[in-house]
């Protein structure tokens, strides 16, 4: 899969991407909006790891998000399970020097309509926490719709604050 966007291309990650990705995530500002799973520091063994995990998945949703060919982000969806099968988790994210570019947006929309129309999905939803007001920015743009706050869902860096849920209908 390789989409082609004005500000960017998606793609699965590949072997050589190890370096860009650990630059692009070892990033306190990205660490912080993001579950505990993505490390900080973020390692060369952390992006070798996370390469080779996508390489696994199946089906493949996990993308690249390639500036001028370089791995500066990524992007995915999982797909729940049991009477959740139609629905998706999203997230995404990016390196620090690309923000505010319209990368972010432009990829979100892309998988959207990719997830949308490859998978039998109904719908898909990203929890954004309280103080990522660039997120929910993103997540609007996007034509994603807010669905809840959930108070006192998250706990991240030693402080609780409330998550927002964004969902979009096929």
């Amino acid at each position: 899969m390789e989409l082609i966007l004005l500000t960017c291309k998606l793609r699965y990650f590949k072997d050589g991407d190890e370096e860009s990705v650990a630059r692009n995530a070892n990033n306190k500002n990205i660490w912080i909006n993001l579950r505990d799973f993505f490390p900080h520091p973020y390692t060369l063994q952390d992006a070798k790891n996370w390469i080779k995990q996508t390489e696994l998945t199946n089906p493949k949703t996990i993308f690249a998000i390639d500036v001028n060919g370089i791995a500066v982000g990524g992007i995915g969806f999982n797909i729940k399970e049991d009477v959740y099968h139609r629905s998706a988790e999203i997230g995404y994210w990016l390196g620090e020097e690309y923000w505010g570019k319209g990368v972010a947006t432009e990829a979100l929309i892309a998988v959207t309509n990719y997830a949308f129309d490859n998978f039998d999905i109904v719908r898909l939803y990203a929890g954004v926490y309280e103080w990522n007001k660039s997120s929910i920015r993103v997540l609007e743009k996007a034509g994603y719709n807010f669905e809840a706050r959930l108070q006192k869902a998250i706990t991240k860096n030693g402080k609780t604050v409330d998550e927002f849920l964004f969902a979009k209908i096929k």
